[in-house]
C-alpha cells in the first residue's frame, strides 16, 4: 500500500461511518481485492478494523483509533483527500510542501507498532507516473490554474489544437483539473458538451466574470472517467493483423489496451490480432515493426500503409549514378 492511499483510507474510515469495500474500491480508484489486501495491512499492523456483512453493515474503525484530523490545517486535509498524485504532480499544483507538512505530522503522531523496525513506506517507495521520454511541458500549469478552477467560474481559453490550423478561442465551464498518465487535462463543458483540454495546449486563459454553469448531475470524476471510456473505445479504424512471435509483447506495451489478441488464431510463428487506431492516418505507428507484422485489413488500412511504405522508400533510395 502506497503512503498517500493509506492516508486516505485512514481518513475515508475516520470521517464516515460504517462504509462498504465497494465505496472505498471507488473513493480510491483501485479494485476490491486491492481494498480486502489493504484491510488485511491494516489489522496486521494491529489497527482495530472490523467488517460485518448485511445490508447495515460495512468496513469501521473503532473510535478513538483512527487518525487526528485537528493537528492538520484545513489546506492540510485537503491536501490529502489528493488520491494518486506523485510528489513531482502535487508539485505542479503548488502543493507539495503542505503534503508532506500533512504526512509528518500525522506520521509523528502515530505510535509505533509491529512493524516499528522497518523502515518508512515513503523512504524505500518513490511514484513517477510521468511517461519515459516526457517532453517539458509548456502553456498553462496546473498551478496557475487551479485557483480560477477552485473559484468556480467560467474560463475564457485559448487552445491550440493540433486538429486545427491556427488557435481557438472557447469559453468553457471547468469541472476540474485531471492528471492521466502524467499529463494535466482541464475537464470542462464547452456549449454543454464534455470535452479534455490538455493543459500544455492552452495557451493562454482568464476568468470570466461569470460562475460555471455545470451539469447538475455530473462531477469531475464522472465526467473524466466518460470521457476516457469514449476515447479508448470510439476508434474509427479496426485493423486485423499478424504479428511475429518475437514482436508480440513491444506491440502490447506500444499500444495497450488497444491491441487485442485472438487467442483461437495463435501459431508458433505469428499471433492474429485487432488494433483500434482513432484515425487511418494513425496506422504509419506500424511502419516501425516492418515485415514483423502483415496487416490483412481493411483494404484503405493496406493501402495507406502501402503509400507510406513507398514514400520512406523513396527518401532512403540512393542517389542515382552519373
Amino acid at each position: 500500500m502506497t503512503p498517500d492511499r493509506f492516508f486516505n483510507l485512514m481518513l475515508l474510515l475516520t470521517s464516515r461511518g460504517a462504509v462498504t469495500t465497494q465505496e472505498l474500491a471507488s473513493a480510491l480508484g483501485v479494485s476490491l481485492r486491492t481494498i480486502t489486501r489493504d484491510l488485511n495491512w491494516l489489522r496486521d499492523a494491529g489497527l482495530p478494523v472490523t467488517a460485518q456483512r448485511g445490508r447495515l453493515g460495512g468496513v469501521t474503525l473503532l473510535p478513538g483509533s483512527g487518525l487526528d484530523l485537528t493537528r492538520l490545517t484545513p489546506g492540510e486535509r485537503d491536501q490529502l483527500s489528493l488520491t494518486g498524485l506523485d510528489e513531482k504532480q502535487r508539485a505542479e499544483l503548488d502543493a507539495s510542501v503542505e503534503s508532506r507538512r500533512a504526512l509528518s505530522k500525522i506520521a509523528a503522531a502515530q505510535p509505533h507498532r509491529v512493524h516499528e523496525q522497518l523502515l518508512p513506506l515513503t523512504d524505500v517507495v518513490h511514484v513517477d507516473s510521468r511517461p519515459w521520454h516526457q517532453v517539458r511541458a509548456s502553456g498553462t500549469t496546473p498551478a496557475a490554474l487551479i485557483g480560477a478552477v477552485r473559484r468556480g467560474r467560467r474560463l475564457w481559453i485559448e487552445y491550440d489544437s493540433t486538429r486545427e490550423p491556427c488557435p481557438r478561442d472557447l469559453v468553457v465551464d471547468p469541472y476540474g483539473l485531471f492528471a492521466k498518465a502524467g499529463t494535466w487535462y482541464l475537464v470542462a463543458d464547452c456549449a454543454r458538451v464534455p470535452r479534455l483540454y490538455r493543459l500544455e495546449r492552452i495557451t493562454t486563459w482568464r476568468e470570466v466574470d461569470q460562475p460555471r454553469r455545470i451539469r447538475e448531475d455530473q462531477t469531475l470524476a464522472t465526467v473524466a472517467a466518460a470521457l476516457i471510456t469514449q476515447w479508448e473505445h470510439d476508434h474509427a479504424t479496426e485493423v486485423s493483423a499478424t504479428i511475429d512471435q518475437t514482436q508480440i509483447e513491444r506491440a502490447q506495451r506500444i499500444f495497450g489496451q488497444r491491441l487485442v489478441r485472438d487467442d483461437h488464431e495463435e501459431s508458433a510463428t505469428g499471433h492474429k490480432v485487432t488494433i483500434r487506431f482513432l484515425h487511418l492516418e494513425d496506422v504509419r505507428a506500424l511502419l516501425q515493426f516492418g515485415s514483423t507484422i502483415t496487416v490483412h485489413g481493411p483494404t484503405e488500412a493496406r493501402a495507406r500503409l502501402r503509400v507510406l511504405a513507398t514514400d520512406l522508400a523513396h527518401h532512403y533510395a540512393p542517389p542515382p549514378t552519373p
